[in-house]
């Protein structure tokens, strides 16, 4: 396991995670990961969140066509159409969103803004999905966003501390 990784998982996943960027931030990762290593991601992260505007929900929700092809065109980057698009637009479905409620209540709702706790007695037997990720997926494509399925929420569940797999 390399370093950045091991700092990523002592620093950063799991914790409680607030904030309408922050949360914006960690799903668009999560949807750069589909399909590819959590390693990759990582190393590509500076990079993305320079991309990205530091993924500040306005600004990308503005990203023209001709700065989505920059992108496309930039090395640095995960470089998939599929997952460019969906984020600016997954950005502008939250803005919409954010005229009745922050994005951050929108997500903690599921877990009554509290962080659930799950113990498994061996790491296989944690879950990829469960039917919480399958009912979030559900709602937030029911909102409009895309590239959202039930594994990448979980997976976004447990970056961002909503739910907490622990082993016993």
């Amino acid at each position: 396991m390399d370093q950045q990784y091991q700092h990523y998982l002592a620093t950063e996943w799991g914790k409680t995670t607030h904030g309408d960027q922050a949360l914006f931030e960690l799903l668009s990762l999560e949807i750069f990961q589909a399909g590819l290593n959590w390693q990759l991601v990582l190393h590509k992260r500076a990079a993305l969140r320079q991309a990205f505007a530091n993924f500040d929900i306005f600004t990308v929700a503005h990203f023209t066509f001709g700065q989505i092809n920059q992108l496309l065109s930039n090395p640095a980057l995960i470089r998939n159409r599929r997952k460019i698009q969906a984020i600016v637009h997954n950005a502008q479905v939250i803005l919409h969103l954010q005229q009745s409620q922050s994005f951050d209540n929108y997500i903690w709702h599921f877990v009554n803004y509290q962080p659930q706790t799950h113990y498994y007695h061996y790491r296989n037997q944690i879950p990829t999905q469960t039917p919480l990720s399958r009912t979030m997926t559900q709602d937030l494509k029911a909102q409009g966003f895309q590239f959202v399925g039930p594994v990448i929420i979980y997976s976004f569940l447990q970056a961002a501390g909503l739910i907490k797999d622990q082993l016993l």
